[in-house]
């Protein structure tokens, strides 16, 4: 297991961040998340404005009219949803430096169930106007991103998951924003995954294959947006999209619509969570498992794009 969750890096790096820019300020939802965080000579500069998302974005747009930089944090279900209209209007708009931190991404708070889970969060923010994307899939790819956002002029929204996920063994390289990222070679199929579970499921969907003699690529593809189509689409063969995101609208409605439009386009086969609530509680592991979002069904999907090529 990971020794971090995806917030905690970001909690642990914000006091830095405010450190190294003036212009920064964190904005919090009474999440929690900072409680006993010594912000410093920064402390003026994190502002807790309770369980009220909306107005929450209506101060960071306000903040990043005035010049400032805010990051704000909260629940990626109401980030996304409860909070939309003051993201499309006052913040994406009007193209401002908010840096939207959405914890408890997908289902990683399964265990208030439904209506906290965030599976439409994606679809959401990729089809806002100059909002860049980002997916990491362990604490360090968060924190690296996080630094490499710093320097994006428009807004940013961030999945942050709840707990410490499996974590894959370590990448050839570091992540690099707006790049999907090579974890894996092979010259038959390309597996492009978006987050903990679905990164660490392509991966070991590779290995399956490759024990049934077909090669896996596999990408991580932790931008979304702007998506990295040169190396999604580059081959070899069919490709396979995994997140833990319902269907529509996600990492895999992103690539097939680019290869739609892109002559003689690569076949596009999609694992992700079915058209339908989650039900009931549970973990994160467990309510991913039962989605489908598992090692077999990706490499299940793989043979059959392969097969048919």
């Amino acid at each position: 297991m990971s020794a971090r969750a995806c917030r905690d890096a970001y909690r642990d790096l914000v006091p830095e961040l405010l450190a190294a820019d003036p212009r920064a300020v964190c904005l919090d939802s009474d999440t929690g998340l900072f409680a006993g965080v010594d912000f410093g000579a920064a402390a003026d500069r994190y502002v807790n404005l309770g369980i009220a998302e909306q107005n929450l974005m209506g101060v960071a747009a306000g903040l990043a009219q005035s010049g400032f930089v805010p990051y704000v944090n909260t629940m990626a279900a109401f980030a996304a949803t409860r909070a939309l209209e003051a993201v499309k209007l006052d913040i994406a708009l009007c193209g401002l430096p908010v840096r939207i931190m959405a914890t408890h991404d997908g289902l990683a708070a399964g265990h208030l169930g439904p209506t906290h889970h965030s599976l439409e969060d994606l679809a959401i923010m990729r089809l806002l106007p100059g909002m860049t994307v980002l997916v990491p899939h362990t604490a360090g790819a968060a924190e690296e991103l996080i630094r490499q956002s710093a320097a994006v002029p428009g807004p940013v929204y961030m999945r942050l998951g709840r707990k410490a996920a499996p974590e894959p063994p370590p990448a050839p390289e570091p992540p690099r924003l707006g790049r999907a990222q090579l974890l894996r070679d092979g010259a038959d199929v390309t597996i492009a995954a978006a987050g903990p579970y679905p990164v660490l499921a392509a991966l070991d969907a590779a290995g399956l294959l490759a024990a049934d003699g077909v090669g896996a690529r596999v990408l991580n593809v932790h931008t979304v947006r702007p998506l990295d189509l040169a190396a999604v689409l580059a081959g070899p063969g069919p490709v396979v999209t995994v997140e833990e995101h319902w269907a529509a609208g996600g990492l895999g409605s992103a690539v097939a619509e680019a290869a739609a439009e892109r002559p003689g386009g690569p076949r596009v086969l999609r694992v992700a969570v079915p058209d339908a609530f989650v039900p009931g509680a549970g973990d994160q592991a467990h309510l991913v498992a039962r989605a489908g979002i598992t090692a077999q069904a990706v490499a299940a999907r793989a043979r059959r794009a392969v097969s048919a090529t």
